[in-house]
């Protein structure tokens, strides 16, 4: 940490700093070779005799952690003294939201020569360095309808994707007028990338015909050109307003899941991981199919980012929702442990950035399953204030519905979450609420459906193989209750009848009885006492 009189000075020894750190590595493997990270700001500090502290310390210290290795980021305060004064280029990134900071924060990346063969080296140029993480550019969805008059609802698809992309922690979405200085265009993606910075290019098309409409979109890599990902909406022609509404919150829910997917892969090549890069990693893991070991691999890295960063908000939640997920799915005969170390976790994290609505909805489901069901509505209903599009918080709502006997409200909830995230990694887990709150009002035959098309999303983890052994020995299925129970015990041979008795998740009087009925099941279908 180091404070300068000028702006002007703070960059020109950062650039010489930087230099030197390349002269002095230039012989040094990849694997050896030091890459550091500058971030710069001008604000007031305060000066103490051995550190200096102070928002504008905060506001450096948060783009020092975006800056490429080997780079500099700049804010805009300080870009505003040193303009024309310093020979280096300077790319706009845009207005960043900053862990921890209150105000989005425009920030820009120095690149001089010397820097960019620094920090690129052998790659292919600058831009795959520079591009900041998350960083991204809705293209206009091109029109391909006869009918020039739906440009309206076309343009209307795109800034609002625009929008809700940017309600992604630590994103960068490029403007909308930015963007749409590409429409009409014949485009080289690639281009694009260079000219706005940016690592990922959404593009696209909308089609009428007759009374149906056609969205098409592409997820780009803007380095390499390649495509990530793509998507079809192929709909009957109804209320456009509500349509558009889907359509995006849809998209919006996909490529939050694609983007990690895509950073945490980038993630894998670095030799210098940072907090932000273990935390996709480890988001990876999280959605992968879900299984005990790659629970256990994402906090691995969870914990990793933390140590690196310990006020990481995201890293924070991640960690949590490993241990609501090991407590909540019985996974573990410590549950009160993981609970309390989720909870800690999470009121951390609010602490840190009260408007994160991921933290709210976790929060909420936690309560639920700690017999404080109705606080946990309330909970993930705030976090739906802040973020209507979060599917989660809306199955949480159900959840919390199922432990405060309100269980045959439990479905409609969910179906919410699955229009806005058909395709979430995380339906298995939704797909189980909705059985067992069948399975609580006694709809047997319909929570086998659900616990049946649960497992088969996922045949991975133990208690929905316990739980439908229940449900298929109280109707007198033993045979097939007994093949459950076998195939939940070869996942986790330590499971027993005594861990299920031994935490009550409510205490509601509906809830108890068909925790009793769990627990009559299993032992039908073998599952050992302990």
């Amino acid at each position: 940490m180091a404070d300068f009189p000028s702006a002007v000075e703070a960059v020109r020894s950062a650039l010489q700093f930087q230099n030197r750190i390349r002269e002095l590595t230039s012989t040094d493997t990849e694997d050896e070779r030091i890459a550091l990270r500058v971030g710069i700001n001008v604000g007031d500090v305060i000066v103490e005799p051995h550190d200096i502290f102070g928002d504008g310390v905060n506001i450096a210290a948060r783009l020092e952690s975006i800056a490429e290795p080997g780079g500099i980021c700049i804010s805009s305060s300080a870009y505003e003294h040193i303009q024309g004064k310093i020979g280096a280029r300077f790319i706009d990134m845009g207005e960043l939201s900053l862990k921890n900071i209150d105000r989005p924060v425009r920030a820009y990346a120095v690149v001089s020569h010397e820097l960019a063969t620094a920090t690129v080296g052998a790659r292919s140029g600058p831009n795959s360095i520079l591009a900041p993480h998350l960083s991204i550019v809705v293209l206009p969805l091109a029109n391909l309808s006869s009918d020039p008059g739906q440009d309206y609802f076309v343009d209307g698809v795109t800034e609002s994707l625009t929008t809700d992309l940017s309600r992604i922690r630590g994103s960068l979405v490029v403007a909308r007028n930015n963007a749409f200085s590409y429409k009409g265009k014949s485009i080289d993606i690639r281009q694009v990338g260079r000219e706005l910075n940016v690592r990922y290019v959404l593009e696209g098309s909308v089609q009428r015909g007759g009374n149906r409409f056609r969205v098409n979109v592409q997820l780009v890599d803007a380095q390499t050109g390649n495509h990530l990902w793509a998507e079809r909406f192929d709909k009957p022609l109804a209320d456009l307003l509500d349509m558009q509404d889907e359509i995006v919150s849809r998209l919006a829910n996909t490529l939050n899941a694609q983007l990690i997917a895509a950073e945490a892969k980038r993630a894998e090549r670095s030799l210098h991981p940072n907090a932000l890069d273990l935390y996709f990693q480890g988001m990876a893991r999280w959605n992968k199919r879900w299984t005990l070991d790659n629970l256990v691999q994402a906090r691995g890295f969870f914990e990793r980012a933390l140590k690196l960063d310990p006020d990481h908000v995201e890293a924070l939640v991640g960690i949590a929702s490993i241990d609501i997920s090991i407590a909540g799915f019985l996974l573990s005969d410590n549950i009160d442990e993981h609970f309390v170390a989720a909870e800690k976790a999470l009121v951390k994290a609010i602490s840190l950035a009260p408007h994160y609505p991921p933290a709210h909805a976790f929060l909420g489901c936690l309560q639920s399953l700690t017999n404080r069901a109705a606080q946990g509505i309330a909970e993930c209903e705030h976090a739906l204030a802040l973020n209507p599009n979060l599917a989660d918080a809306h199955a949480f709502i159900g959840v919390g519905k199922t432990y405060l006997g309100r269980a045959a409200e439990t479905e409609a909830d969910i179906n919410e979450a699955f229009r806005l995230s058909p395709r979430d990694e995380g339906a298995h887990r939704w797909m189980f609420w909705i059985g067992f709150s069948k399975f609580i009002l006694g709809a047997d035959d319909d929570a086998i459906v659900w616990l049946r098309r649960s497992l088969k999303a996922n045949p991975n983890y133990p208690i929905g193989h316990f739980q439908l052994a229940a449900a298929l020995a109280l109707i007198g299925r033993l045979d097939e209750a007994r093949a459950a129970a076998k195939e939940g015990l070869a996942l986790d041979p330590s499971f027993t009848v005594r861990r299920i008795k031994k935490y009550a998740f409510s205490d509601d009087p509906m809830f108890r009885v068909a925790g009793k009925r769990t627990v009559q099941g299993m032992r039908m279908a073998g599952v050992p006492e302990g």
